[in-house]
């Protein structure tokens, strides 16, 4: 009897010490600097994550009460980066281009080890393969992917397929969009080359059945005078519709923002901006010109969204990837915390998943964890103009719903990454 009661007091002691008490946290980030633009927190501040979500933010959180602790210091904790043009519709049909074709990438391999827990594929699906695409990328990804659908029934298969205005269809594509209005934020024009307006009124007449935003990549032929920005941005598109590309300069097959001759930056830009049409960076491998960024820039003009554009070309070329991008920004003189804006909380409000791109108590648990490098760095774009700059991202820690899915340093203890 007393070696019973001798195992039941040591076993109620172990239990006390917290030895099997579950933990109070999965993980503690500790010492970050935390730039969140939805709440304004831009400071030194711990992190605590339980059961995928953001359980608290305060100067001080213990960390001998987590399952993981995270050496944050020096380093910067801001939401999971959120790009709303990629390119992941990858497959092996042939003539199909970024529709389950081989020129997109599949979104896990180049995703968290720069900080993207959520990526929109921009246009490679339409009606007739959006249920494929969600079965071969969305449903198996790790990543979090969502799709803007092409007006183009067939996707974007390049070539006469997106030259076709017999298959697009505004109902057709709205219905399938809202049969998956979990997956899907809105509807994409791209590379139409005719100086016809169908593709973008179809789009939108898409986004008003569905109540979705377009996004617009904007001409592609110098074979026509291209269709105006002006009339694009004040008589076609909506508030809250996108125009992707915005510092692309492609001789004459589309209007830039910044006047070929003079240098200077167009004022009717900023007024569109103003009346609500949403600026996206879409880099690329041909869509983004220091000759047009530069200029806007120091005119006042920013973009609202900086995305990549990613694909195999894109990826290997000037674009690399979001946070090069970012870097760029930097050395072109804009703000730390609204490059992390416009990477984040930003992108989250133009495709209305406001629950994504911000790190708030009981909100998702998506994380990135940037080291800001500093040193020597050359930018350049693809017609190779290179600026310097002293400041480069890089990412050392990537969470998702609450779990370590990327860690470039092992900066956890215990070093442990969800293969989940």
């Amino acid at each position: 009897m007393m070696k019973k009661v001798r195992l039941l007091v040591a076993l109620m002691a172990f239990l006390a010490s917290g030895a099997l008490l579950a933990q109070e946290y999965d993980i503690v980030i500790k010492g970050g600097h935390v730039i969140d633009a939805k709440s304004g927190t831009n400071g030194l501040r711990d992190v605590a994550i339980k059961d995928g979500k953001v359980a608290r933010i305060a100067a001080s959180i213990p960390g001998d009460g987590a399952t993981q602790v995270v050496n944050a210091k020096g380093m910067l904790v801001v939401p999971g980066l959120i790009d709303i043009h990629g390119h992941n519709f990858a497959g092996t049909r042939e003539n199909s281009y970024l529709s389950d074709g081989l020129t997109a990438v599949d979104p896990d391999g180049y995703t968290f080890r720069v900080g993207v827990t959520t990526i929109v594929d921009c246009g490679g699906p339409g009606w007739k393969n959006i249920h494929i695409f969600k079965q071969n990328i969305i449903d198996p990804s790790r990543t979090r992917v969502l799709a803007f659908m092409n007006i183009v029934g067939e996707g974007m298969r390049g070539g006469a397929w997106e030259q076709d205005t017999t298959d697009m269809n505004a109902e057709i594509t709205a219905q399938a969009a809202l049969k998956y209005k979990e997956h899907v934020v809105g509807f994409k024009v791209a590379h139409y080359a005719r100086r016809d307006w169908t593709p973008i009124d179809r789009a939108v007449q898409a986004g008003n059945i569905a109540n979705m935003p377009v996004i617009i990549d904007f001409g592609g032929s110098m074979a026509f005078a291209p269709l105006r920005l002006r009339e694009l941005f004040f008589e076609r598109l909506r508030p809250g519709d996108i125009y992707t590309h915005t510092f692309a300069e492609l001789g004459g097959a589309r209007e830039p923002i910044v006047d070929y001759e003079t240098r200077q930056f167009k004022p009717f830009v900023r007024e569109a901006q103003e009346h609500g049409i949403v600026f996206d960076v879409g880099y690329g491998g041909a869509s983004f010109d220091f000759r047009q960024a530069i200029p806007a820039i120091k005119a006042g003009f920013l973009p609202n969204t900086i995305s990549t554009d990613l694909h195999k070309g894109s990826m290997n070329a000037a674009m690399k990837d979001i946070l090069n991008i970012m870097s760029k920004f930097l050395a072109m003189g804009v703000d730390l915390d609204k490059v992390i804006e416009m990477s984040t909380w930003a992108p989250a409000q133009v495709i209305n998943r406001e629950m994504l791109g911000n790190l708030s108590e009981g909100g998702i648990a998506d994380v990135a964890i940037l080291q800001l490098r500093e040193g020597d760095f050359g930018f350049w774009d693809r017609n190779g103009y290179k600026i310097e700059g002293d400041k480069r991202f890089e990412c050392q820690m990537t969470i998702r719903d609450g779990r370590i899915v990327y860690d470039l340093n092992g900066i956890a203890n215990p070093v442990v990454v969800s293969r989940r």
